[in-house]
């Protein structure tokens, strides 16, 4: 596990992201985010160490948190948390009917060495999730791990290399766009952020990634 908010709580990359926890909640005082998707534009971002983070500081002021791998294609959630991935969402997405419904009150959530923090981590690799991702199936299942914590995080795909995150980020409450200085290019948030509007997805704001000290990490919408 290599998650600066755990490994270095004092520096200042560890209080960026306090600092993106407490803009967050600013930003959501009129209308509160149960459910939030982590994307960006392209592979290039670290979107699901930003995640991880920022998971992690939640749960630390007694928040109930699940992080949840929605990247079916290529799951790496897991990895930071130093946790296996045997079974996960693509799991529960392809239960049987018959046993659906004992599989949402038990879903395989893995516990973190951080209190109130659990993932649920992708499971086995999708080559085409999409169908199964707008299911009526991934709507209860989101219904169902948001009755469990005070916030649900989902790692979601590169939103302009596949369908993925937006279908994701419409039916979520809020969506964050990751943007990392020196390698997203300005053309490609514009276009990220122009496929999530498309998809009436409540788009929050960007966190800047690899910011120089000193400037904010997120820059929300108003």
């Amino acid at each position: 596990m290599n998650l600066v908010t755990l490994t270095s709580p004092q520096s200042a990359a560890a209080e960026a992201y306090r600092t993106l926890r407490t803009n967050l909640y600013f930003a959501t005082l009129e209308a509160p985010v149960k459910t939030l998707v982590i994307t960006s534009p392209s592979a290039l971002e670290d979107k699901t160490t930003a995640l991880a983070n920022l998971a992690v500081v939640l749960a630390q002021v007694e928040k109930k948190v699940i992080a949840v791998d929605a990247d079916l294609r290529r799951p790496v959630l897991h990895e930071r948390f130093d946790l296996g991935n045997e079974r996960g969402l693509a799991d529960l997405l392809a239960a049987e009917a018959s046993t659906s419904s004992a599989a949402l009150k038990q879903p395989p959530l893995c516990q973190t060495s951080v209190p109130g923090l659990s993932v649920l981590t992708g499971g086995k690799a999708l080559s085409n999730p999409l169908d199964l991702l707008n299911s009526r199936r991934m709507s209860s299942i989101i219904s169902a791990l948001s009755a469990m914590a005070d916030i649900v995080l989902f790692d979601a795909p590169p939103v302009t290399e596949v369908s993925d995150a937006a279908i994701l980020a419409s039916q979520m409450d809020g969506v964050l766009l990751t943007i990392q200085i020196g390698k997203t290019y300005r053309e490609q948030a514009q276009q990220a952020k122009d496929l999530l509007n498309s998809a009436h997805a409540h788009l929050l704001g960007a966190v800047m990634l690899n910011a120089p000290h000193g400037r904010s990490i997120i820059r929300f919408n108003r």
